[in-house]
């Protein structure tokens, strides 16, 4: 808020003093962002571990904490129609366009600190930044704090982000949690109008890009030795699950040459599956969960389901490896004489991150002094909402041997520091690149 300024906003810093803005605080932003993290996960439904899901009390609780920071930023807060809070740094001028930067507040049950957290975390930081050093930028920015990336409390997810793109179902308004409560219900406790979800939505027209910072997930960073990455994509995925039918026998009777053993079966087509996605980068298929009807010490296992997830930045590589697979688990059936059906139930395409803002992100991590590595996102987030709609780009930070959803979820303060400057230097030098 323009009031809250000590001195007038200055002109549009060159490269080489938004450099030097990056690089004044060694690494106390880092430490300031990491103590924040810790603050905020103290708003959590139980003692003991952190658990925020989506309008509930401790979600409340995220956005008043989350409410206050932003307004020290310098920014103007909204809670919108979705159950996002909104912090707005306005620009130069009326009328310019704004850029969005957050990430999500909820979590999975006891879950991580930095999951999601971090990306709204380090943006308000970065704009108090900016507020501190009186910068007004040739574009708004706007924070935003989403409040349904996990899908812990109803069937569908992304709803926050979804409403902000101007993709959200209004259906999934009747949807019910555990206890019966409708989303739309939910909502308005909340303080929230459903109707006015529509207004939500951000005109693609007027709106440069949405840049979230999140940590990995994943164990590469760490296993390479660097901090950061660009995020090239958001994997597409496809799952379903296998149902593989032999013959239940006695495991004292039956000899070896004359079963239909439907756990064996399935376990080789387990390493056809691990086989076939070690065939290309980039492409990864799990069988997470495996069920065996009525087994027994003693029984031939004569049926078993297992679980396929396959992902890959490229469609095209996602859809052939798919059918690959699909004729692989035909083969091995028939020479075990087993029946296989493969049901394929979900259908997610991939998101690609927008090139101008990833050549620019990666041009500011360069410019900090940093190693440039691109990579996919395994993981769904929020980003992946704006696909087709607005651009978008994601900054990775490296996390403890890549654990996640989990209470020993860790990144550094160095690490979350060079993505800060990072994020600066984006901030301070894109429309200049642009113009």
């Amino acid at each position: 808020m323009t009031g809250e300024y000590s001195r007038p906003p200055q002109d549009r810093p060159s490269p080489m003093s938004a450099r030097r803005a990056s690089e004044d605080h060694g690494i106390d932003l880092g430490n300031t962002i990491s103590r924040r993290i810790e603050d905020l996960a103290a708003a959590s439904s139980e003692a003991g571990r952190l658990t925020r899901i989506y309008l509930t009390q401790s979600h409340r609780d995220a956005v008043a904490i989350i409410t206050r920071w932003m307004r020290e930023a310098g920014m103007e807060v909204r809670l919108d129609a979705a159950g996002t809070v909104v912090g707005r740094y306005p620009g130069s001028a009326p009328g310019v366009p704004t850029m969005l930067l957050g990430s999500h507040i909820d979590t999975v049950r006891d879950a991580g600190r930095y999951d999601g957290n971090l990306g709204v975390i380090i943006a308000i930081a970065v704009v108090a930044r900016l507020k501190d050093a009186g910068t007004r930028l040739p574009f708004a920015i706007e924070v935003l704090a989403f409040g349904d990336e996990e899908g812990v409390r109803f069937a569908s997810t992304l709803g926050g982000s979804r409403a902000t793109a101007g993709i959200f179902n209004p259906q999934i308004l009747d949807e019910r949690d555990a206890d019966g409560v409708t989303r739309g219900e939910a909502l308005r406790a909340f303080g929230c109008d459903p109707a006015q979800i529509p207004d939500a939505a951000r005109d693609p027209a007027n709106t440069l890009g949405y840049v979230e910072v999140h940590i990995e997930q994943g164990p590469v960073l760490e296993a390479e030795s660097l901090p950061l990455a660009i995020v090239t994509a958001i994997n597409g995925a496809s799952r379903g699950s296998v149902t593989v039918v032999g013959q239940s026998g006695h495991a004292g009777t039956v000899p070896m040459n004359m079963r239909k053993d439907a756990l064996l079966a399935s376990a080789e087509m387990a390493l056809a599956i691990e086989q076939r996605a070690r065939q290309e980068p980039d492409l990864v298929a799990t069988v997470g969960r495996l069920e065996i009807t009525n087994a027994a010490t003693n029984t031939v296992p004569g049926a078993v389901t297992f679980t396929l997830d396959v992902r890959s930045p490229s469609d095209s590589r996602r859809k052939a490896a798919v059918a690959d697979i699909e004729n692989r688990i035909a083969a091995i059936a028939a020479q075990r004489s087993v029946s296989a059906r493969v049901a394929m139930t979900y259908d997610a395409p991939a998101a690609a991150s927008d090139r101008d803002l990833s050549e620019a992100l990666a041009a500011s991590v360069e410019a900090c002094g940093l190693p440039v590595r691109h990579m996919p996102s395994g993981a769904g987030h929020d980003a992946m909402s704006f696909r087709g709609r607005i651009p978008f780009t994601m900054l990775f930070v490296r996390c403890l041997r890549g654990i996640s959803h989990h209470p020993d979820e860790f990144a550094s303060a160095e690490d979350i520091d060079k993505a800060a400057r990072v994020l600066e230097y984006f901030l301070l030098t894109y429309q200049q690149t642009k113009t």
